[in-house]
């Protein structure tokens, strides 16, 4: 005799997948290091989808003073950001009952790893998000790779800087769609090019992985003169995380030289 399904299992199943095809639609723009162009690919494709005739509002962007990026939210609806004052400090965070309000068909919502300040809802924006979601809103939104947690442990011991903005791995994999944005090596190059002549840099010296290649990109400049090959293939299991040595006068400011190469 066959077993007949369990009722109250059934109506389980079925409400849960109600509450998964009534819930928003997430896309994360994912970037491979800062400084590749997400805002900037998160922005362009909704203006993209806005003038497809989709209702889309820009729940918060950082525009990072790059003049090509801010040119996107011209003319783009911009939800007005909540203001929190903290050790008197004005900071601005993304309204997230203004957006319930407001509730258009597509959300943009930057820095998904971002944590709020406190007295906020939430503490960390993916949560924010989260209840986007689930109000039915689809939403674009940017991540780097550093931000996971599951490789926290290996960017400090690699770089020496523990990131603190972190968020569960989950996340990104719950995500409808993931993006992945990288820079060009040729923009890369210029960058580079660029910092050298206006950082007084004498030597760069390294390595970068290029999406979409199986080998390794080496550097090396001295003064203005920048080269650039592949030399060999990754090895299995190798760490393919890129590495740049900066030589430069004493007293060159790193922060401002990192700033240069980012974009």
């Amino acid at each position: 005799m066959t077993d007949r399904p369990d009722p109250d299992a059934l109506l389980a199943d079925i409400q849960q997948e109600e509450r998964r095809s009534a819930r928003g639609k997430l896309k994360i723009f994912f970037g491979a290091a800062p400084g590749v162009g997400k805002t900037f690919a998160m922005l362009e494709e909704g203006r993209n989808r806005a003038a497809e005739g989709m209702d889309v509002v820009v729940g918060y962007a950082e525009p990072h003073a790059r003049t090509d990026t801010e040119a996107l939210l011209l003319g783009m609806e911009i939800l007005p950001y909540q203001v929190v004052e903290y050790r008197n400090v004005r900071l601005r965070e993304f309204d997230l009952d203004v957006a319930l309000k407001r509730r258009p068909a597509l959300l943009l919502i930057d820095e998904l790893a971002h944590t709020n300040a406190p007295g906020m809802r939430h503490p960390k924006r993916w949560q924010d998000v989260k209840e986007v979601l689930d109000a039915g809103i689809d939403v674009y939104t940017t991540l780097n790779v550093q931000h996971l947690e599951s490789v926290n442990d290996i960017v400090e011991r690699i770089t020496g800087i523990k990131v603190r903005e972190t968020l569960p791995d989950s996340v990104l994999e719950e995500a409808d769609e993931v993006e992945l944005v990288d820079i060009s090596p040729e923009e890369l190059l210029e960058r580079l090019k660029l910092a050298i002549a206006t950082h007084d840099i004498l030597r760069v010296e390294g390595f970068l992985n290029v999406v979409g290649r199986e080998m390794r990109l080496v550097l090396q400049g001295v003064g203005g003169r920048l080269q650039h090959y592949y030399d060999r293939a990754w090895a299995a299991g190798e760490d393919r995380r890129g590495r740049l040595v900066v030589i430069g006068l004493k007293g060159r400011d790193r922060a401002a030289v990192e700033a240069a190469v980012r974009g």
